[in-house]
């Protein structure tokens, strides 16, 4: 299988560690993982503000991009969820059916990182240790336009050394929304808010999440209240293998302590 990854450019620019950690997962489970330098934006923004038109260029170049590839993996439900029910709508909209077509055909092969594990390698455990506190946030894109459900669960469940606790009003909006956030900040910081005291209710070390600009909404909102919270992605700790500090002092332990 010829799998592409899709870095999404909110990752390529601010959180590099993200689509790494992705190359490392899908390594280690044995796929050939190829990374198209000629990819660029979604234009999942210019499309959610109404610039359609404007998009139509970046929708194009995906196609043409990612168009060889058997598979391609992004760690973003946000940008898959674009790519898979946007980019036909939008060159359908601005008199382009020959790229609908060919964006239609694409969709189905564009996968998020937990449905591509589960679902397409079929694979829960992915060899990863982390042994720490953790809680799970579902992000909007991902639970309700590309309906993954628990398969992000089903990958933290086994991890070794985690413990995974539950988060009390999870499948609630953490208020980022994109340019929700920009154009309705009280709002948005007020859900965030609220987020972030059922992340600290939950005594967790760390949140996790498959979208790091959710990640980033709710973790400055953590870090400005000092509540000792990290945020990571989801690929992050799946491509980790920290083990614990204490078994690793034990008299026969080899472990490397690395993520």
């Amino acid at each position: 299988m010829r799998v592409a990854l899709f870095a999404t450019c909110f990752n390529d620019t601010m959180w590099p560690e993200t689509p790494r950690a992705v190359v490392t997962i899908l390594e280690r489970l044995g796929c050939t993982v190829e990374f198209p330098l000629e990819q660029t934006c979604c234009g999942q923004m210019l499309t959610n503000t109404g610039y359609a038109r404007e998009a139509v260029g970046l929708v194009e170049r995906f196609a043409d991009v990612f168009e060889p590839y058997d598979a391609v993996v992004a760690p973003s439900g946000s940008c898959v969820g674009s790519v898979r029910h946007q980019h036909a709508g939008v060159a359908r909209d601005c008199g382009r059916p020959d790229l609908a077509l060919r964006a239609s055909a694409g969709a189905g092969k564009v996968h998020e990182l937990s449905e591509f594990l589960v679902d397409v390698l079929g694979v829960t455990d992915v060899g990863a240790a982390f042994p720490h506190r953790v809680t799970y946030h579902p992000t909007c894109h991902s639970l309700r336009m590309l309906r993954v459900g628990d398969k992000p669960l089903q990958l933290l469940r086994a991890v070794r050394g985690i413990d995974l606790v539950e988060l009390p009003g999870a499948e609630e909006c953490c208020g980022f929304g994109g340019t929700f956030a920009l154009k309705n900040a009280d709002t948005s910081v007020a859900m965030g808010s609220d987020k972030a005291a059922h992340v600290r209710a939950t005594g967790a070390e760390v949140l996790v999440a498959g979208d790091n600009s959710c990640l980033a909404h709710v973790g400055g909102l953590l870090d400005r209240q000092r509540a000792g919270v990290r945020v990571m992605h989801l690929a992050e700790v799946l491509a980790s293998t920290e083990v614990d500090r204490a078994q690793s002092h034990e008299p026969g332990a080899t472990g490397r302590g690395q993520r």
